[in-house]
């Protein structure tokens, strides 16, 4: 125990000179994510608030030290999100996060890679995802029946139906071309010709 002590002890002395630093650029992330969550507060005196920290950061940010840059950064995409950020204080019902989505997405890739076998995401996720992860999220939410089907739009059932069914030639083209492009542009060519001779 003593000899993790005085490890601890001489990483710390080692490292004093950059914990003011981080203290410093941590707190001011840290009233930046009380800002932002402020529960009660309008559009308008968040963006206030905000505006106001985010100006007193550039002005002080050199006493960050090293972290200086990363305070740069972080004022740099705050500005670039400006113009969409405070929507969701001044509209009910819009949430002041995506994590409800992310985590859903999660939730999916994991289910998916789970139930594949695979360490990465599945590439008929990408393909066919508009149908799989709406269906998945439903199903989660209820069981369904042949009632429920039978009462479907048949009409956006057959358009959503051609569209994968496009995805899918396209993926496919784009893989016979891959492998054998020469082939691929050879057969285009013929069909081309095919095309342009009188019946």
């Amino acid at each position: 125990m003593q000899k993790l002590k005085g490890l601890l002890d001489r990483g710390l002395e080692a490292t004093a000179a950059l914990w003011p630093a981080i203290v410093l650029a941590f707190g001011w992330v840290q009233r930046a994510a009380g800002i932002l969550g402020a529960a009660g507060a309008g559009g308008a005196q968040v963006r206030r608030r905000l505006g106001g920290l985010l100006g007193a950061m550039v002005r002080h940010r050199q006493r960050a030290g090293r972290l200086a840059g990363a305070v740069g950064h972080f004022v740099k995409v705050s500005r670039s999100y400006w113009p969409g950020l405070f929507a969701c204080y001044d509209a009910p019902g819009v949430p002041r996060t995506n994590n409800g989505l992310e985590q859903l997405f999660g939730s999916q890739r994991y289910h998916e890679r789970r139930a594949s076998g695979r360490k990465g995401g599945s590439p008929a996720l990408v393909l066919r995802g508009a149908a799989r992860v709406v269906a998945a999220v439903a199903t989660r939410q209820r069981a369904f029946t042949a009632a429920d089907l039978a009462g479907a739009d048949r009409g956006a059932w057959l358009k959503l139906r051609q569209e994968l069914d496009e995805r899918r030639q396209r993926r496919t083209q784009r893989r016979r071309f891959r492998r054998d492009p020469e082939g691929y542009l050879r057969q285009l060519e013929a069909l081309l010709l095919q095309l342009g001779l009188p019946s």
